[in-house]
């Protein structure tokens, strides 16, 4: 049972790493089972102090992984319009149109297209369309930049414990 369980640990937290750059997938709560899953082990001890931290990280980044391309698009002169059409870009990346279903170039050129046309419909005019499309993007990478690294440093605490 306990080989089952670490394997089951290592698949979260490996789901978790790819669900932080993978539109759809909750990254950080996934990889954060992983790490409870590798407690029930008697390879890695999880403190109960360990497991509510990592636990409040892990809905705070989800959290502020929907509201950092917000503030990132309005600092940048965008409006709603603009981060509606960042998360269809984000939308129209899982399905991989045209550079593979979950191809980087896909995650990235989408979002940031959708941003752009949104604010273009609303603004009329390119350039702060652009600067608002810019905004998007950069709070967009942010988001997963963060969503990656709290699932790495998960996936080392494990492997660190049972070392």
């Amino acid at each position: 049972m306990n080989v089952f369980l670490i394997i089951m640990a290592f698949v979260c937290l490996v789901v978790g790493i790819i669900g932080s750059v993978a539109p759809g997938l909750p990254g950080p709560p996934i990889s954060w089972v992983g790490l409870l899953l590798a407690g029930f082990t008697p390879w890695v001890a999880n403190t109960p102090t360990l497991l509510i931290v990592t636990a409040a990280v892990a809905v705070f980044i989800t959290v502020l992984d929907y509201v950092i391309p917000a503030i990132s698009t309005k600092r940048f002169g965008g409006s709603k319009y603009g981060i509606w059409g960042c998360n269809i870009g984000l939308i129209v990346s899982f399905f991989g149109l045209p550079f593979g279903p979950t191809g980087l170039l896909g995650m990235v050129f989408w979002p940031f297209v959708g941003a752009l046309v949104g604010e273009y419909i609303k603004q009329q005019d390119f350039q702060p369309a652009f600067r608002a499309g810019v905004g998007a993007f950069i709070g967009f990478l942010t988001g997963t930049l963060l969503k990656v690294v709290y699932c790495i440093t998960l996936l080392i605490v494990v492997i660190v414990a049972m070392v």
